[in-house]
């Protein structure tokens, strides 16, 4: 039974227009694996909006609130998605954090997942569903919403495809790969087609913003295979394993 997770990134999901393109490309997917669990980041700028709406309030929000209110970009983009999917005749489900499952620890604005209950995506997927979730948050014990920080969504996706012991995780973004330098300083640098988990890592400690270190250091732990590339394009990304 073949599995595979994928997350979109803010500029993917930036528009109806960049949303429709998106459901095309998880509609193909989908022939191509039997269960998908799509990963989803807040529409472009909201978190960043979001977040100067809370300081116009408050110049020191009280870190509780603040998770609760830039949650909410992320739930509307997977409900978003979940809707055009719904539209093209796919099977879809959308989900919180929360409603997954995704237990983290107290610590506010920079939370760290402590486990993920997948029972209720894993009845989803086996009703032919695809699960479209919203990455960057997660619920404590005492069910108080929390977000997990910079890169949270890589962390989601990563981690839920840990859980679900899934055969791949791909990561969408605004890039085509992983370069040899970044291609906007240095236009000879070059794309890979493979990089392994540890070498990844070095990049990632030194400022490469393609993947967040610790959405690596899971996908390690864990040997989940990763996909790097573009949803603004068909050109082959970067594998890493």
């Amino acid at each position: 039974m073949s599995l595979v997770v994928q997350k979109y990134g803010g500029s993917s999901l930036s528009s109806p227009q960049r949303i429709k393109e998106v459901t095309k490309r998880i509609i193909r997917a989908k022939k191509r694996w039997e269960k998908l669990v799509v990963v989803v980041s807040a529409m472009g700028k909201t978190t960043d909006k979001l977040l100067k709406l809370a300081l116009q309030l408050n110049p020191n929000p009280p870190e509780r609130e603040l998770d609760m209110l830039l949650s909410s970009g992320e739930v509307i983009s997977s409900a978003l998605l979940s809707i055009s999917l719904c539209s093209l005749g796919e099977k879809s489900i959308a989900f919180t954090g929360s409603q997954v499952g995704i237990i983290t620890d107290t610590l506010h604005t920079k939370a760290h997942i402590q486990r993920i209950e997948v029972k209720r995506v894993s009845e989803e997927l086996d009703r032919g569903k695809i699960v479209v979730m919203a990455g960057f948050q997660g619920v404590t014990p005492e069910d108080a919403i929390t977000t997990l920080g910079r890169g949270g969504s890589d962390i989601t996706a990563v981690a839920v495809a840990a859980a679900l012991k899934a055969d791949l995780c791909e990561i969408y973004t605004d890039v085509k790969g992983v370069y040899t330098a970044d291609p906007s300083i240095i236009p000879e640098a070059r794309k890979l087609k493979h990089i392994s988990y540890e070498e990844m890592l070095e990049l990632a400690g030194s400022g490469a913003k393609v993947i967040h270190s610790r959405a690596v250091e899971i996908a390690s732990k864990y040997r989940i295979p990763l996909y790097i590339c573009s949803s603004f394009s068909e050109e082959e990304g970067t594998r890493i394993g």
